[in-house]
């Protein structure tokens, strides 16, 4: 760790350079779903803890990979890797993260760092597993403290997709695959931040005709699709430091008139571009059980949510208001404006992992852009 600590376990994965494993240390509660937590590109730059001790009991398959790779850098577990037990499992997590050439560590008291993490906000780690078992700690840390971390730093660029592609697929059912789409579908332009699979699934299952952009897309790039709608991605990343290209693009689709849907990173730049600001939160959200209240409905929503940064209720301009707060900490979880056909919320209803209560918010996007094409 940045700070001196060195925490000695046994490596599994990949061996590597220790440099390819450094990122800022981060934890997640989530009990299930470790490889669509490890695949989400909004983890770009980061070494994840699992506080669940058990991981790798599922294995591992390409039907759950939510990017084509993995953003990121390592991962910490408490436990030796469990064997996998699961029909669905085609690899296990060891051989799939030497195949991807991630590193891990095992044999970590995984509380020891979360309540560091909790307590002292986040910091930068190195996870080492040379294959000739040579460790230099002095060098380590040296590189440790060296990182700039990740406030200021743009990682959408490196997640991102490289050009524009249509997606088609709905939600799992499983056993039997994929949901068949609706008959009517409206064509909706997602701008990827780090945008993961099953959110872009559950965009067609709701009812959106779905084309891919990247995150470098301008407004004229993304309305010369002539969308109905426009969803932000979630991403990684500081989210000040990707609007610089990013809110030119999305001032431009609402001043089109465009209905907007943002979530995770894409609910940051959103705000940001309607005149808010946003901060680096002193301990991340990470997880599968983070309780979220509706503000105009008093609901109680368990979220999933993967984010280190957070808008600042305080700064929201004149016509734009909070829709959803935490109630772990009473940061803010969701936005709406009064001038423009926008919403968004920072954590992640398209559930991969986690729960579902919040999967409605794509229906009700879906409903905004049918409500705008009928006044039209």
């Amino acid at each position: 760790l940045a700070e001196g600590t060195g925490l000695g376990g046994r490596g599994f994965g990949a061996h590597g350079e220790a440099a390819s494993a450094i990122g800022e240390i981060c934890f997640s509660t989530g009990m299930t779903g470790y490889q669509e937590t490890l695949t989400d590109p909004s983890f770009a730059g980061q070494v994840i803890t699992f506080t669940f001790p058990h991981i790798g009991n599922v294995g591992t398959t390409p039907e759950d990979d939510e990017a084509a790779r993995i953003a990121a850098r390592a991962l910490v577990v408490k436990e030796d890797l469990t064997a996998p037990a699961n029909w669905r499992s085609a690899e296990s997590l060891d051989a799939w993260l030497k195949a991807r050439a991630i590193p891990g560590i095992c044999g970590i008291d995984t509380r020891a760092i979360t309540r560091r993490i909790r307590d002292g906000g986040p910091q930068t780690a190195i996870v080492a597993y040379p294959a000739d078992g040579n460790i230099d700690i002095a060098a380590l840390q040296a590189q440790a403290r060296a990182w700039p971390g990740l406030e200021g730093m743009d990682l959408a660029r490196e997640v991102t997709c490289t050009q524009a592609y249509a997606w088609d697929e709905g939600v799992w059912q499983w056993p039997h695959g994929t949901t068949p789409l609706p008959a009517k579908r409206r064509r909706v332009v997602a701008v990827d931040y780090g945008a993961k699979r099953n959110i872009l699934r559950c965009l067609s299952s709701a009812g959106c005709e779905v084309i891919v952009v990247p995150a470098t897309a301008t407004a004229e790039d993304i309305l010369s699709h002539d969308p109905a709608g426009v969803f932000l991605s979630n991403g990684p990343g500081d989210p000040a430091a990707t609007a610089s290209y990013a809110v030119p693009a999305i001032r431009g689709v609402l001043d089109a008139g465009k209905p907007v849907f943002g979530i995770c990173l894409g609910h940051q730049l959103l705000a940001l571009t309607l005149g808010a600001k946003t901060y680096k939160l002193e301990r991340g959200h990470r997880g599968a059980n983070q309780p979220v209240k509706d503000l105009a409905t008093g609901k109680v929503e368990i979220t999933s949510q993967n984010h280190g940064f957070a808008v600042d209720d305080k700064s929201l301009p004149a016509g734009v208001r909070a829709t959803h707060i935490s109630l772990f900490d009473g940061s803010n979880e969701g936005i709406a404006s009064d001038r423009h056909p926008a919403f968004s919320v920072q954590y992640h209803p398209e559930s991969s992992p986690g729960p579902s209560d919040s999967r409605y918010l794509f229906d009700r996007f879906v409903a905004l852009i049918d409500s705008l094409s009928h006044t039209a």
